[in-house]
C-alpha cells in the first residue's frame, strides 16, 4: 500500500517539475542550434588537423632507419 503512495507521489512531483520547464522560443532555438553546429564543425576540423599531423609524424618516424 505504501508503495502505491510512493508511486503517486513520485508522478505528482514529476508533473510539478514539468510545469516549471520553460522551452526556448523559435529564434533562440535557431541561434543555439547554429552555434552548436558551428562549434562542432570547428572542433571536427581541429581533430582532423591533429590526426593528420600525428599520422604524418608517425609515418615519418617509421621511415627512419637507426
Amino acid at each position: 500500500m505504501a508503495d502505491d503512495k510512493n508511486k503517486v507521489s513520485f508522478f505528482k512531483g514529476v508533473k510539478a517539475e514539468f510545469a516549471k520547464i520553460t522551452w526556448p522560443d523559435k529564434d533562440d532555438l535557431l541561434k543555439e542550434s547554429v552555434a552548436v553546429v558551428c562549434i562542432s564543425a570547428v572542433l571536427a576540423a581541429l581533430i582532423a588537423l591533429f590526426d593528420t599531423a600525428i599520422q604524418y609524424g608517425i609515418n615519418f618516424m617509421s621511415t627512419l632507419s637507426f
